[in-house]
């Protein structure tokens, strides 16, 4: 027999009943939370929340500005922008970088030197910026990516300005290129205002006048879709260009001084003594400027670097060389001017000079001597035992602050950054620099433009202008006009110049007397390079490399050619109206009068007659 088992009906109704009001309460309470989220969302965060998400559908694009051209003297373009189309990456909007690399490789020719400035760049930049695999796309790769651009998210072509120097390898040295912003540019320079910018001078007028070629970055306030794409232009501020600058320099005349060092290194300058402009800076040799604009790869770099001839280095403004006997007439002007001798104050030249109680004998050039010498034929025949005596009589002392004044030892004040001093020698500077005294040996071979004595080609110009212009020292520049943005007037470069101690004007006419009879007398050292159409005043140099020991006899033939003088030369003209004044010296080719002051006529020649033969 089977028990049945009674339900409670009344137990189950309560137990349903407290079920139903905890869910109940449940949803009440789920519900009140979702709207107290949505009052929190919609009503007191909602300017918040409006911001963030104005800003994911809005971005602020920086505008890069155009930099301003350079122009020489005639209105020749020395460094101008070209369009060009960029494919960049955008690293925030790409899932897989590898495989976008590699499908990007399929369509244009990503080199290994791509690569590596890409890389390089995308450690510099923030994700969100874009950063260039492949820069100066032809238009048949624009076009081949174009089709395929919806299978790369985050990749993009985009046409840009680039650097371009049309000269090349003439005007490196002095106009300088643009590179990319590097991270110890990123520690001196406002990042504000290079936002949207990728390039920066590095080195010669680009460098020096960055912020004038630069301009002041703009800003576009874009709308973008969710891949990140601009659909448009909401608010935009104009960049602002880089101003446009005018030089001096005459590239016609840089051409003839290239082409006239021939197949040696070296450098020629020459400057407007009346102005101080530089007409012409030649280093030999040069390099091709426009491989660094982008980026230049390692492999082209390395070639630079150890290239034997060293194209990087910047011979005009940093080659410090002895000045050898082209010092002679500022000796003179010291003796001259300090009272240490007059102009007919003669020497007798035996080929050697021993100094009172001392058997060491300091040889002249010209083995058998040169005989009685006053300070014309002196200069003119470059005799070395006048300016020893020369030298011994005015003493160091007075030699170190004579020679200042001409910026010997000292920078010209050139407006390019990276300029060396040379060095010229004192007590002072031996005792701090080598812990020594000074000899009296050391000041008779001063005289002559050797031992500690170095100085620069551009010094050397500079000095040999103010000769030329008669006691005026003219701070040398190289940029003559920086262009307004309003009018486009050309508006004067800032110009130093100062007037150096010209005690007896007598003595400065002597020693450019002496200087033309250098060119024009039958027995001056340039005479080759003498002029039926022109006068010119100058002085050659041959400055030793090494030290020939005092019973040797040096044979340029049996000397390794790294080992062989250096030829120098300087010079201006006309004469009696000086237009221009130049240096030169020829690494390693022996003597200053046919080695270098060939060089300096046809830069003259260039310039005064408009001739380049």
């Amino acid at each position: 027999m089977h028990r049945v088992e009674l339900r409670d009906h009344l137990r189950e109704s309560r137990r349903f009943l407290r079920r139903a009001l905890v869910a109940g309460v449940s949803v009440v309470v789920v519900v009140l939370a979702l709207a107290l989220r949505l009052v929190y969302l919609q009503v007191v965060s909602h300017e918040h929340f409006k911001t963030l998400s104005q800003d994911n559908r809005l971005k602020l694009v920086p505008q890069g500005p155009t930099r301003g051209l350079i122009y020489d003297r005639n209105g020749v373009v020395l460094a101008q922008n070209r369009p060009s189309y960029s494919l960049e990456i955008t690293p925030e909007q790409v899932a897989n970088m590898e495989d976008t690399l590699a499908g990007l490789g399929q369509l244009v020719q990503i080199t290994p030197a791509d690569l590596e400035r890409f890389q390089r760049l995308r450690r510099q930049k923030r994700r969100f910026e874009s950063v260039p695999i492949r820069v100066r796309l032809s238009a048949e790769e624009a076009a081949q990516f174009a089709v395929h651009r919806h299978r790369f998210p985050g990749v993009d072509i985009a046409a840009r300005l680039s650097r371009h120097y049309p000269q090349g390898a003439t005007t490196s040295h002095v106009i300088g290129y643009v590179g990319r912003i590097s991270e110890s540019d990123l520690q001196e320079i406002d990042q504000s205002e290079y936002a949207g910018t990728s390039y920066i001078g590095k080195i010669g007028v680009e460098k020096s006048y960055e912020t004038i070629l630069h301009g002041a970055v703009g800003m576009q306030q874009v709308e973008v879709n969710a891949l990140g794409r601009v659909v448009r232009v909401v608010e935009s501020a104009a960049s602002s260009p880089g101003q446009n600058l005018r030089l001096y320099l005459d590239v016609k005349l840089q051409e003839v001084a290239m082409a006239a060092l021939g197949d040696r290194n070296g450098a020629a300058v020459a400057i407007d003594p009346r102005t101080g402009g530089v007409l012409a800076m030649v280093s030999k040799p040069g390099f091709d400027p426009n491989l660094f604009v982008e980026g230049i790869s390692s492999a082209d770099y390395q070639m630079l670097q150890r290239d034997p001839d060293k194209p990087l280095y910047n011979r005009s403004l940093r080659g410090q060389y002895p000045p050898g006997s082209t010092i002679k007439p500022f000796m003179g002007l010291a003796g001259l001017e300090t009272g240490a001798i007059a102009y007919d104050t003669a020497r007798y030249c035996r080929g050697f000079y021993q100094l009172p109680g001392h058997s060491h004998k300091y040889r002249d050039w010209k083995k058998g001597g040169h005989g009685p010498m006053d300070l014309d034929s002196a200069i003119t025949q470059s005799c070395d035992v006048y300016f020893y005596d020369l030298a011994r009589e005015i003493g160091v002392d007075r030699l170190y602050e004579y020679l200042s004044q001409f910026s010997f030892g000292r920078l010209t004040g050139v407006d390019l950054v990276g300029e060396r001093p040379g060095l010229l020698p004192s007590r002072e500077w031996k005792r701090t620099a080598r812990r020594q005294p000074w000899y009296p040996g050391e000041t008779l071979i001063l005289g002559i433009g050797q031992g500690y004595f170095l100085t620069t080609p551009l010094q050397l110009a500079a000095a040999t202008a103010a000769i030329a212009n008669g006691g005026t020292f003219h701070e040398p520049r190289v940029v003559a006009s920086i262009q307004e943005l309003g009018d486009g007037a050309l508006r004067p470069a800032p110009a130093q110049h100062r007037p150096l101690d010209v005690k007896r004007a007598q003595n400065w006419s002597d020693v450019r007397t002496a200087m033309q009879h250098v060119v024009e007398h039958p027995r001056g050292t340039a005479k080759r390079i003498r002029s039926d159409s022109y006068s010119i005043a100058g002085k050659t140099g041959t400055a030793q490399v090494f030290t020939v020991a005092q019973d040797a006899e040096y044979k340029e033939d049996e000397v390794p050619e790294h080992l062989r003088d250096h030829a120098l030369f300087i010079a201006y003209a006309p004469a009696e109206d000086p237009q221009i004044a130049v240096a030169v010296i020829v690494e390693h080719a022996g003597h200053g009068g046919s080695e270098a002051a060939p060089v300096a006529r046809q830069i003259m020649d260039a310039y005064l007659l408009g001739s380049d033969s």
